[in-house]
């Protein structure tokens, strides 16, 4: 923590991506599993992890070190800083894996997937680029659905409970799998001008 995530931390005020590769965000990366198998199986993109939790960017680091990945930078705070922070069409896909479904009512607007949050992955996503979600929560792949369609500004390219073939199975998922929870796998591919 003292020595690596200095060197890899985004600079919020300058986020400086690099225009000649491709640029993938994944929010909320947890115990980073998953970030980490995309990193090598992909070592021509850039990766940006957010992820608020000290524990899971500790992780993230040991994962880094240990497997010598030089694609991957954290962004160590709440992902809205980010998004905020980041220029115009500069991602080419964004993850979004089980985030927490605040199942109560009164705590929906606490959902990433919410109005504001469509319109700033739109708005970093370059043309085509893509949104990735999955969730064990029905209610929750229902209410990004939905969400997603009144925006106007996606194409629906996948809705499935079948993981995508790179897919590396995270703690999380085997959990809830252990405990009788279905993954669902949804993709939305971003078209049109910003909205």
């Amino acid at each position: 923590m003292a020595d690596l995530l200095p060197r890899l931390r985004v600079d919020i005020a300058a986020p400086a991506l690099r225009d000649n590769r491709e640029t993938w965000l994944e929010i909320g990366f947890g115990g980073g599993e998953h970030l980490a198998h995309q990193a090598v199986l992909h070592p021509d993109v850039d990766f940006i992890g957010a992820e608020p939790f000290i524990n899971g960017v500790a992780k993230l680091l040991a994962l880094i070190e240990e497997k010598k990945l030089g694609n991957i930078r954290i962004h160590d705070g709440d992902v809205r800083y980010l998004l905020e922070a980041l220029p115009d069409t500069c991602l080419d896909r964004i993850y979004l894996l089980y985030p927490d479904p605040w199942p109560k009512v009164r705590h929906h607007k606490r959902r990433l997937v919410n109005p504001e949050s469509l319109v700033q992955f739109h708005r970093v996503l370059r043309p085509e680029g893509l949104f990735i979600f999955a969730s064990d929560i029905p209610d929750y792949v229902d209410w990004t659905r939905e969400h997603v369609a009144e925006h106007g500004g996606w194409e629906a390219v996948s809705d499935s409970d079948e993981a995508a073939e790179d897919w590396i199975e995270t703690r999380y998922e085997a959990k809830a799998r252990r405990e009788g929870r279905k993954p669902r796998y949804l993709a939305f591919r971003r078209r049109g001008p910003a909205l």
